[in-house]
């Protein structure tokens, strides 16, 4: 899971695009998958630091927990119907969004298509 977020922060960080899209985002994100969290500090659009949980004194503005299965099949290249989307996880039961939520729903362009970089690039530019 680790190496998936460090392969999606090389590639935040070299798309213009989506560093245009967060470049009024600045907070910590948790990330829980089944156990195991991860802390994704961005400044400016870019993922500056990736920690691995779990930690009681790392502040995060707002959380995706879900589960591998549910992760493994979102990062897939075409996602099944309720694995297509962040909210479709917690439509069908597979995740929870907790925290600000004033925030996420602010930068939910950037943050989805962050999200999406685990999946297979196609080749075509964003």
């Amino acid at each position: 899971m680790q190496s998936k977020l460090k392969s999606m922060q090389a590639q935040l960080n070299a798309s213009d695009h989506l560093r245009h899209l967060g470049r009024l985002f600045s907070e910590t994100v948790l990330i829980e998958v089944d156990s195991n969290e991860f802390y994704l500090t961005f400044e400016k659009g870019a993922l500056t630091l990736l920690e691995a949980g779990p930690s009681r004194k790392t502040p995060w503005r707002f959380a995706l927990r879900t589960d591998t299965d549910a992760l493994r099949q979102f990062w897939e290249a075409r996602p099944a119907p309720g694995f297509h989307d962040i909210f479709g996880l917690v439509k069908i039961g597979r995740g929870r969004i907790e925290g600000d939520m004033l925030l996420l729903v602010k930068n939910l362009r950037f943050f989805k298509e962050f999200m999406a970089l685990g999946r297979p690039q196609t080749g075509a530019s964003q």
